[in-house]
């Protein structure tokens, strides 16, 4: 048993990342990983241990994304709180690691598409080792991949190099709030900047509009507090803002970029109207793709 364990545990961080990437929550990524250890006791010496623990840890995963699923469709007036064993600093570590974007996107796949899609393209898993996890064939899991891959990966109507130039705007915009630099700001908003924000995402009383670099520059508290856990994605097929404390989404900001500049931002924070944006990853910064 000691032998075994130590091999587990040789295996617990790679597990654990792909049930995060899976789940999008530190606590289920960890009892995902413990469930697989669980049924790695009972069933003792395997073969191809590390392929054996992906197998389970993903079917694991799938089984929690379809319960999650059909508990979100069952109609409710009550908001849960949150788990008690939640993991909240454990939740954002991870969310760090991983991207926040690439959470926001998987969040929006369904079971099937997320388990291909991860396995596949960020694992490296081959179809037909997917395809038993899945219970599909292995043509249909590329398929399931495929269409994930299509709506994780978003195009915008830019021409490539304009894509790039709101990117470096918009980068430049984020590292400005994060680092709370005035003059920063002050040199990547236009001067006629407009901020438009949903009631839901400032303080009570605060103005739904705001004009004026200075103005606005000043006002980014509302959101610059709130920068670390954001990251750049196509928000609309344009270039903007996902806010994700935890992998999920709270506020998204769509950005107009003119030249140089941020020549008007929205901070889009109430759900029907976050659940209504098409999200998808924008690619490294200085490529165009995901």
């Amino acid at each position: 048993m000691d032998v075994l364990a130590e091999e587990f545990e040789a295996e617990r961080g790679r597990l654990r990342g792909l049930a995060f990437r899976m789940l999008g929550s530190a606590a289920e990524a960890d009892d995902a990983v413990q469930e697989a250890w669980l049924r790695l006791t009972r069933a003792g010496s395997v073969d191809n241990l590390a392929a054996w623990l992906t197998t389970v840890v993903s079917r694991v995963c799938l089984d929690i994304l379809r319960s999650r699923k059909s508990r979100r469709e069952e109609p409710s007036d009550v908001v849960p709180e949150p788990a008690a064993d939640a993991d909240p600093a454990g939740d954002v570590e991870l969310a760090d690691s991983v991207g926040r974007a690439l959470l926001v996107v998987l969040d929006a796949l369904g079971p099937a598409e997320r388990i291909a899609f991860v396995l596949h393209d960020l694992f490296a898993v081959p179809f037909d080792r997917i395809a038993p996890v899945l219970d599909r064939s292995p043509v249909a899991a590329k398929k399931l991949a495929s269409r994930a891959r299509h709506r994780v990966r978003g195009t915008s109507p830019l021409p490539p190099a304009d894509l790039a130039r709101h990117r470096r705007v918009v980068d430049a915009f984020l590292a400005a709030a994060r680092g709370g630099d005035l003059e920063q700001l002050l040199d990547v908003l236009a001067p006629d900047v407009v901020r438009h924000a949903d009631a839901a995402a400032l303080p009570a009383g605060a103005a739904l509009e705001r004009r004026g670099a200075r103005a606005v520059a000043e006002e980014t508290q509302v959101f610059g507090k709130r920068a670390r856990f954001a990251e750049a994605a196509l928000v609309d097929g344009a270039v903007g803002v996902v806010v994700a404390p935890r992998g999920r989404l709270q506020l998204a900001l769509a950005v107009t970029v003119d030249g140089e500049r941020v020549t008007a931002y929205e901070v889009i924070a109430d759900p029907a109207r976050l659940a209504a944006l098409h999200v998808t990853l924008l690619g490294r910064p200085g490529t165009t793709g995901a």
